[in-house]
């Protein structure tokens, strides 16, 4: 297998979903930094909901799809109302992927199979329409047992990626796609299922780690991109 520091700078790219979430971002925002990742050829525009119409024209025939956020940052929804927001993004061409977040205060409850049913149904749903389900733990908030019985639940759920964290964690200390995370979920998975690493990735350096590590995506906030491809 190739090692990261051996890969094109379009390889690299193909690794990062780019992250442009923040409620308070402009239209105008959104556009600019799409265009730039468009430009990078980075793998998905990781985007809320509500701007996916205005952002399908700049990926039209580019190599970039949209991954929108579903359920976000909480993941409180009921059941009904997931499946309703999948719903409703799937309509468009540009989402091949959707990330949404676990239920992880019903893990935390011992819920283990509350949660997996739940996911299931969005996972279920995810691929009647042919597109594949990232599910965020939100490890940062978890224990390494909660952190175990997660990836379980979304193996079970046959959900297609487990995520570490949606970078709006409040309250904890924020480690993110820490190594020894991205670790732990790699080995309990097992091949079983994808895995995501996201948030606190500020540094070539992690980013080439975690690809040699064995993940196959990685959520980089648009700011930090250009520079984790050596672009600046």
């Amino acid at each position: 297998m190739k090692k990261a520091c051996e890969m094109s700078r379009d390889e690299l790219a193909s690794y990062i979903d780019y992250a442009v979430l923040k409620p308070e971002t402009t239209e105008a925002e959104l556009i600019r930094a799409a265009e730039a990742g468009v430009q990078l050829k980075v793998k998905t525009l990781c985007i809320n909901p509500a701007y996916i119409a205005l952002l399908e024209p700049y990926v039209k025939g580019t190599h970039t799809r949209i991954s929108p956020v579903v359920d976000f940052p909480f993941g409180t929804s009921s059941t009904k109302s997931r499946l309703a927001q999948l719903e409703d993004v799937m309509k468009y061409d540009s989402v091949e992927e959707i990330d949404i977040v676990m239920n992880y205060g019903k893990l935390r409850s011992g819920k283990d199979e509350e949660v997996t049913e739940d996911l299931k149904a969005c996972a279920d749903l995810c691929h009647e329409y042919g597109r594949r389900l990232k599910v965020i733990l939100e490890t940062d908030a978890l224990n390494t047992d909660e952190i175990i019985r997660g990836c379980h639940c979304v193996m079970n759920a046959g959900a297609d990626f487990v995520k570490t964290s949606t970078g709006f964690l409040t309250g904890h200390e924020l480690r993110g796609a820490a190594s020894d995370v991205v670790e732990l979920l790699l080995k309990e998975t097992d091949g079983k299922c994808l895995v995501k690493g996201s948030g606190v990735i500020r540094t070539r350096e992690h980013f080439l780690e975690l690809i040699d590590m064995g993940v196959d995506r990685l959520g980089i906030n648009y700011t930090s991109a250009a520079k984790i491809l050596g672009e600046e």
